[in-house]
Formats: C-alpha cells, sequence, structure tokens
C-alpha cells in the first residue's frame, strides 16, 4: 500500500496524531477513536494493522497490552516527496511571516523616552 493510501483514510490519520502524542494503548486509541468516528473495536482494530504493517506504527507487547507508537521512517519518506512541492508554499508562508512581525512592530508601543539628564 502506498504511502498516500495509508495516510489518505482520516481514521488512520487521527490514530497518528494520537500516537504522535506518545506511546498508547490499544485501548485507548480505540476509546478515543470509537467515540469521535463512532467506529467498532474490530475496525479500529483494522486501521491498526494497516498503520502496522505499512511501517507507520510499532507495538510492543506489555503484559496483555499491546503499545502502539509512531514509527517516523516512512512519515520521513513523505516528508521528502514533499520537499519537490515546498516551493510553492515557502515563499508565500515567510512573506507572510515578514508581514506579522512587520504589523507586531508597528502595534508596539513606543517606550516612552528617557528624562533629560540633571546637572
Amino acid at each position: 500500500m502506498h504511502a498516500f493510501d495509508v495516510l489518505g483514510d482520516p481514521v488512520r490519520r487521527r490514530i497518528l496524531e494520537l500516537l504522535a502524542a506518545g506511546e498508547q494503548t490499544a485501548g485507548a486509541v480505540n476509546a478515543v477513536i470509537r467515540d469521535e468516528f463512532g467506529i467498532s473495536q474490530p475496525a479500529v482494530s483494522q486501521h491498526l494493522r494497516v498503520l502496522r504493517d505499512n511501517g507507520f506504527a510499532t507495538v510492543r507487547p506489555e503484559g496483555t497490552r499491546r503499545l502502539y507508537a509512531v514509527d517516523p521512517h516512512p512519515l520521513r519518506e513523505v516528508d521528502d516527496w514533499l520537499g519537490h512541492f515546498r516551493r510553492f508554499w515557502t515563499p508565500p508562508l515567510a512573506a507572510l511571516a515578514t508581514e506579522l512581525a512587520r504589523g507586531r512592530r508597528e502595534r508596539r508601543p513606543s517606550a516612552p523616552a528617557d528624562p533629560p539628564e540633571e546637572r
């Protein structure tokens, strides 16, 4: 499965967002996804499996629990591919940052002048 096929699903993207915050149990992921998307536990498990089978997530057993975490390698590959297109948004974002900084400087109250020195 291609990386964008994996990431194209909103449930899998949300699971990755949860895992990006730190290692999560399958039960914790399941609870959030069920609440937000209204899907069953087996459906959540299937999404976790797709992420794991395609290298986006790792799993480690801890007793009876399964702890999931993000594997950053496939995300780096996606980032590398997106690098070809950054030229389309990097200059406009840099220009926006410049304009925002300029606006902050213009709104900043000027410091009161120092009182004249007494002699």
